[in-house]
């Protein structure tokens, strides 16, 4: 993206008017006692740049209804009055509540479809979102000739302003800071800038190299008109977008939108009681896997939790004030107790401490629910019955995995429930290339044992789908590996894996489209906390930021030994409270909480698709209507109740300064309906 003063248009042309969304007047066939319908949809004039598409992209995450327009299409439709508003039941519509737009006037100043659009905004009470542009006086800013600056963002600390925290970023804590992820490329580009009368400034930071303080985002009211102004370019993975999209979002609806946003994180601890075998340093690679040399490599101790680690993570959990959960194996820790003279200390310690966790069944065994596994070749392959087709595990046998763990955590007072699972290597699920489809046994044996939500690996399947009766939740990886119990082991994998060969690495980074390699080796005694902790630390954290539910995953020898997996989530957990508010705090559903969120979701995103979603506000009235089943997500402000048919309640939850729901009509009522306060 450019950004040269040169290649920005000028200021708008004004149109004058008097009419008042407030009175009604100017609109066509209105009276002063009129008060417009508003359709609950955003309008989204899409250049292709990132700016654009990041608020877009903050839209469709949260549930708001949207319609582009893509600028670069001949064919799209023209921008005026009869695209814009008309009536229904002679009451005067506005079809969009808020306006998207890459920069303050992208048709061009005076034209006839800019003038339709401020026409439009004005008559309405409309808000406008420039998502990109550059400081002059047609945003309300001074040029940055006049004590203002331009260049890069990187790494450089904003701050939340007084009027931003009492208005729509209220839920950030105050300063955040622009990221600076390396040191040899620009990754934000901004003009920070004095504001002239008309600007309220929402972020601002010190004028590098001057006196004062410029805005990089605020609100420019002018000519009956209202604009947010962003003048520092990003994408929607950056950071510094994250935490201010949500504000976006709410400014641009006045707090009165479909869809809602939450910040999740959650943790599921797999493997809990197994043993996870260890990386051999010196074969690079894990001794029992299929591409272990012969299969055996450097006999090395397992890495498995001690009761010392156990009461740490009970510790560690009381005083973060975050809640892990164990994803279990019952029969592997029997299988090591036996193995160990009949006593487990660990075991012992985590039954004892039981309720201070959440559970979720992980098999018996952590047996391969799949295909039966050839090993004979590298890598591995499905067995093959005489007729050719693929060998599977049988329903029985899943079903013996599934529910002898279950049994076994019962019998010890877990508070496990029975319709959560994550199988072994998410196993029975397809994996490519080897098993292109599900073991066709699967679903069956989770129909046996009353499974609803079993987890699948997000990196592989991002999407949430049905296997049988029940339906996939998605769990992000963490790159803090299974098979390491010291930062120099997993400095030594990490290195292995991201390195060129001729760096003493496997090279596989250099053949592999998705990966780059690393500039050279980390260093074993440095590299953990250097480099790969912050870097966790930035994927967890916009992941928590990003209205994503899905929780991440690691494993019980990240517990162990070193327990390298706590830096990480102490960071994330610093990090993010230092941005955000406390009314604004992490939640951390429960699994089955996750698969019912992502199920809402699906359902109300084929809704809106589907165009049988009519929502709109007239007045103080919030009015929505979707098919009969489909959940409604809604926010709203405080003080907001629904209408039933005798009398109100408060409405939704109090999160961010708002409230929200996911909610349906009340008995005898066709329609959600909401009144504002």
């Amino acid at each position: 993206m450019a950004h040269s003063v040169a290649g920005w248009r000028g200021t708008a042309a004004v149109v004058a008017t008097t009419s008042l969304l407030v009175t009604g007047l100017g609109i066509p066939g209105a009276s002063a006692a009129v008060a417009p319908r508003v359709d609950l949809r955003v309008l989204v004039v899409d250049n292709g740049d990132s700016p654009v598409q990041a608020v877009t992209a903050e839209l469709k995450s949260t549930g708001v209804p949207y319609t582009r327009v893509n600028l670069d299409d001949a064919n799209r439709p023209t921008i005026d009055a009869a695209f814009l508003s008309d009536t229904v039941g002679g009451t005067p519509r506005a079809r969009y509540q808020g306006v998207v737009v890459p920069n303050e006037a992208p048709f061009g100043p005076g034209s006839a479809e800019q003038t339709a659009l401020e026409t439009y905004e004005r008559t309405f009470g409309i808000p406008q979102v420039d998502a990109y542009t550059w400081a002059h006086p047609g945003v309300g800013l001074d040029y940055t000739s006049e004590g203002g600056w331009a260049g890069s963002l990187d790494g450089r600390e904003a701050t939340v302003t007084d009027a931003g925290r009492a208005g729509r970023f209220g839920y950030l804590d105050g300063q955040f800071t622009f990221e600076d992820n390396s040191p040899s490329t620009q990754e934000s580009y901004g003009f920070v800038a004095r504001p002239r009368a008309g600007y309220t400034s929402y972020v601002d930071l010190p004028v590098p190299g001057g006196g004062g303080r410029g805005s990089l985002v605020g609100e420019y009211a002018h000519d009956g008109r209202r604009e947010l102004v962003v003048t520092f370019a990003y994408n929607q993975h950056q950071r510094q977008f994250r935490v201010l999209a949500r504000g976006i979002v709410e400014w641009l609806t006045d707090g009165v939108h479909l869809g809602r946003s939450r910040n999740y994180f959650g943790v599921h601890i797999d493997d809990v009681f197994a043993p996870d075998s260890r990386w051999d340093t010196e074969n690079n690679c894990t001794p029992g896997s299929f591409n272990c040399g012969d299969g055996e490599g450097t006999p090395a101790e397992p890495i498995r939790m001690t009761a010392a680690d156990a009461e740490y993570a009970r510790q560690w959990q009381q005083s973060s004030g975050f809640t892990l959960d164990m994803v279990y194996n019952g029969g592997s820790g029997e299988e090591w107790k036996e193995a160990n003279g009949g006593t487990d200390p660990l075991a012992d310690r985590l039954v004892a401490d039981r309720n201070a966790y959440r559970w979720i069944n992980h098999t018996y065994t952590h047996q391969y629910l799949g295909c039966l596994q050839d090993t004979s070749t590298v890598p591995w392959s499905c067995a093959k019955n005489a007729d050719g087709s693929t060998r599977y595990l049988s329903r029985a046998d899943i079903a013996a995995q599934i529910r002898d763990n279950h049994a076994w955590a019962v019998a010890r007072g877990l508070p496990v429930r029975r319709d959560e699972l994550v199988t072994g290597e998410h196993s029975g699920l397809r994996t490519l290339p080897q098993q292109p489809d599900d073991n066709p046994n699967l679903a069956g044996a989770l129909a046996d044992n009353a499974v609803r939500w079993i987890a699948s690996d997000n990196s592989r399947e991002p999407a949430q789908r049905p296997v049988g009766a029940a339906l996939t939740v998605p769990r992000h990886p963490m790159n803090v590996y299974y098979n390491v119990g010291t930062a120099a082991e997993m400095v030594d994998e990490y290195n292995w894996i991201y390195t060129s060969a001729a760096d003493g690495g496997s090279g596989v980074c250099e053949n592999n489209a998705t990966s780059t390699c690393l500039a050279a080796p980390l260093d074993p005694a440095t590299g953990y906390t250097s480099q790969i902790v912050p870097q966790e630390v930035r994927t967890a954290l916009l992941h928590a930021v990003g209205n994503d539910p899905r929780p991440h995953y690691a494993h019980q020898s990240n517990l162990a030994e070193e327990r390298l997996l706590y830096p990480v989530l102490d960071q994330v957990l610093a990090e993010y409270r230092a941005l955000f508010a406390s009314d604004t705090p992490l939640e951390n559903p429960r699994h089955g909480a996750v698969g019912t969120e992502l199920k809402r979701r699906a359902a109300w995103q084929t809704a809106i698709a589907n165009g049988t979603v009519t929502a709109y506000r007239i007045g103080t009235t919030v009015t929505v209507k979707a098919p009969s089943g489909v959940e409604i997500p809604v926010t709203a402000p405080k003080g907001t109740a629904t209408q039933l048919p005798l009398g109100t309640t408060t409405f939704g939850t109090p999160y961010a300064g708002a409230r929200s729901a996911w909610t349906t009509p009340a008995a005898l009522q066709s329609a959600v309906k909401l009144k504002l306060p």
